[in-house]
This record gives C-alpha cells, structure tokens and sequence, in this order.
C-alpha cells in the first residue's frame, strides 16, 4: 500500500509499521476502528463489573441521577 511501510529485524522479519501522516489522514475511519478493536482485546480479560453496579456507585457519586 503506497504511504505505508514495514521495519524488519536481523533476520527481516516484520516488527513496526510506518504509515505517512498523508495516507493516515485518509484513512482515519480505519485506523480508529483497529484501534478500537485493539483496546477491546487487551481488555477481554480484565475484571467485568454488573452494568447495575456500575450505575449504583455512579449515583452514590453523584454522577448520575
């Protein structure tokens, strides 16, 4: 993909990707949503807290009413 390139180690494998800041303008929409996906995956295994909690402890605070 032309505004788009890899680094590679010793042995010239993929590590890194370099996307030029033109061809990232294009495609933000894009990027987001992989970043999106991304951050949803490091999470999945984080603690899950029930939706009536969360809304209990955001109205003890006052956040919410």
């Amino acid at each position: 993909m032309k505004g788009v390139s890899y680094l590679t180690d010793d042995n010239d494998q993929k590590k890194a990707v370099v996307i030029e800041l033109a061809t990232l303008e294009r495609y933000t929409n894009d990027l987001e949503d992989l970043l999106d996906g991304l951050i949803a995956e490091s999470r999945k295994h984080d603690e899950k807290i029930p939706l009536k909690d969360v809304i209990s402890n955001l109205k003890k605070k006052g956040k919410l009413k």
